[in-house]
């Protein structure tokens, strides 16, 4: 049995947030979307959601838009949101659930993928 398979699965509040942040994404046609798994090598939140647009604007339409759908989903508002009047780089965090839009420059430049590139990825395909 691999480290995989013996992982808990998420918690339920945290796998429907995410979901909810991914059909938001997808809404907005975001790119290259991945969800990180953070439990096994830290303990301040769970998860990390990274994603990205082709500029500003798209940015922030798919920041907005995921705030939306976990508003509608979960009827809960993040614990913060940073850069969203620059929309480079803009962060949602949602305590265990972190969710980073970034414009593809800002996203190669800081690439959290590979400063977090022990942690298990998935590439979600958006629920039909």
């Amino acid at each position: 049995m691999t480290d995989r398979e013996l992982r808990e699965p998420q918690p339920f509040f945290t796998r429907a947030l995410l979901e909810a942040a991914v059909v938001g994404a997808d809404e907005k046609l975001a790119r290259d979307t991945v969800i990180l798994d953070l439990r096994e090598l830290q303990e301040s939140f769970d998860a990390l959601l990274v994603t990205s647009g082709r500029n500003d604007r798209q940015v922030r339409a798919i920041a907005e838009e995921i705030e939306r759908q976990i508003t509608l989903a979960l009827d809960v508002q993040p614990m913060r949101v940073e850069g969203l009047a620059l929309a480079e780089w803009v962060a949602l965090d949602y305590g265990d659930v972190i969710i980073h839009v970034f414009v593809d420059a800002a996203r190669e430049y800081y690439d959290l993928e590979h400063l977090w590139s022990a942690a298990p990825v998935t590439r979600p395909s958006v629920l039909a």
